[in-house]
């Protein structure tokens, strides 16, 4: 099971911290994933980080601007965000990876992970 949390209404500019927490006993071997769909779109890559921690990636769209981190003790994934845009409104998820290998075709494709928080919506106002 995952929870994402953190979510919320946010000016142009401005900051937030998604937190995404696991339960289980496999959340330090999974590389996590966070996805975000905006109303009448499809659900993109935002970023993505090893379960080791020492590899990270990200989408065009954030890089430079978003942070993904983790605490395997706390069997957590982080997503810091900075200036944020009104673009960047949706609601964001987190998902564990079902394959052990960093791929860019497996880390950024939706369907190569198997289980998927519930969501957090982030609204940025102009």
């Amino acid at each position: 099971q995952l929870q994402a949390f953190g979510g919320g209404l946010v000016q142009a500019g401005g900051s937030l911290r998604l937190s995404c927490t696991a339960s289980g006993r496999t959340f330090s071997d999974r590389h996590m994933g966070w996805f975000r769909q905006a109303p009448g779109k499809e659900r993109e890559f935002v970023a993505a980080i090893s379960a080791s921690a020492i590899m990270t990636a990200y989408a065009d769209s954030v890089k430079g601007r978003f942070t993904i981190s983790r605490d395997n003790a706390k069997n957590s994934v982080y997503l810091q965000m900075n200036s944020l845009k009104p673009e960047d409104t949706a609601v964001y998820y987190c998902a564990a990876n079902s394959d052990h290998y960093w791929l860019s075709t497996t880390y950024m494709t939706p369907t190569t992970y198997n289980k998927w928080g519930q969501g957090t919506l982030v609204t940025v106002s102009s």
